[in-house]
């Protein structure tokens, strides 16, 4: 017989090669395994498929569970993501509220009482809206003193003036965001209210009490734009809802109060209590609760 690893001839059944000292058995074997892993590998290649380590699977299958587990770990947090998201864009349209509603006091300091909800020229056409009233007192930007109180809201001259929605008209959880120009506040109009564009309150006039007569509510995709001399009139009805009072925030709307103060008005509030908020001077005892 040949020796497997030098191929001298040698006696049969030679378990160490005189020429070469190999042991003629384990290197035969190892041969034998090496061209059967040559030959696998061949087979492999010739099939378009490919055959991985060990070590290649178990990384493999690690990165497999990793994603998994970080996919189960995603889809259990995103909720709690959202409903965070959506707590930060209710407390940013809860401030812009208090922003007006002090901007509201302000007015109401300076010229005795609060803004009309809309003021009208000698013909009875609309002429601006109580936003626009309010807007020296909500920031310093430029653009305020430049807006014509002279000529109406739509006017070539304000319609430059007011294409650019101030941030605090806007509800942060509107997708839409400022946007479109159009408001998502509106005053409270309508006999006996306190912006009642007829006759606006003053604050003793409000004998309800301050913490129980809504200023300003929210209003879904409201199609106002914010300089518009246009609001939400109880005369035409008060049920929360599309069409009506309605938020972007599930459950209700916000609402600012006569005292500053910021609320969150259930949708599902009785029509009468509802009523109530409405008015100055009703008498009603209206409980929202803390």
């Amino acid at each position: 017989m040949d020796c497997p690893a030098c191929a001298e001839t040698i006696a049969d059944n030679t378990r160490i090669c005189p020429y070469c000292k190999s042991h003629v058995a384990e290197f035969a074997r190892d041969m034998a395994e090496e061209r059967s892993e040559r030959h696998r590998a061949k087979s492999t290649k010739k099939s378009g498929g490919s055959r991985a380590t060990p070590l290649v699977l178990i990384l493999g299958g690690a990165v497999v569970a990793l994603l998994l587990c970080g996919g189960v770990l995603l889809a259990l947090l995103l909720p709690a993501v959202q409903q965070a998201r959506e707590a930060a864009r209710r407390t940013q349209c809860k401030n812009n509220l208090r922003q007006i509603a002090l901007a509201l006091h302000n007015y109401n300091d300076t010229y005795g009482s609060f803004p009309p909800a809309v003021t009208y020229s000698a013909d009875g056409k609309p002429m601006h809206s109580w936003r626009v009233l309010i807007w020296p007192f909500l920031d310093s930007n430029p653009m305020a003193s430049q807006y014509n109180m002279n000529e109406p809201w739509d006017s070539p001259s304000n319609r430059a003036v007011t294409a650019s929605m101030p941030m605090v008209f806007a509800c942060a959880s509107n997708p839409n965001g400022p946007a479109t120009g159009n408001t998502s506040y509106v005053a409270v109009d309508g006999p006996r209210t306190v912006m009642n564009s007829k006759q606006p309150a003053r604050i003793r006039d409000i004998t309800d009490g301050t913490s129980n007569t809504l200023l300003v509510v929210e209003a879904q995709n409201s199609g106002i734009h914010w300089s518009e001399p246009r609001d939400f009139d109880i005369s035409l009805g008060g049920t929360p809802g599309p069409g009506g009072l309605s938020s972007f925030h599930a459950g209700g709307f916000q609402a600012a109060l006569a005292d500053g103060s910021v609320r969150f008005i259930s949708g599902s509030i009785n029509p009468q209590t509802l009523q109530g908020l409405f008015t100055i001077d009703g008498g009603e005892m209206v409980n929202l609760g803390n």
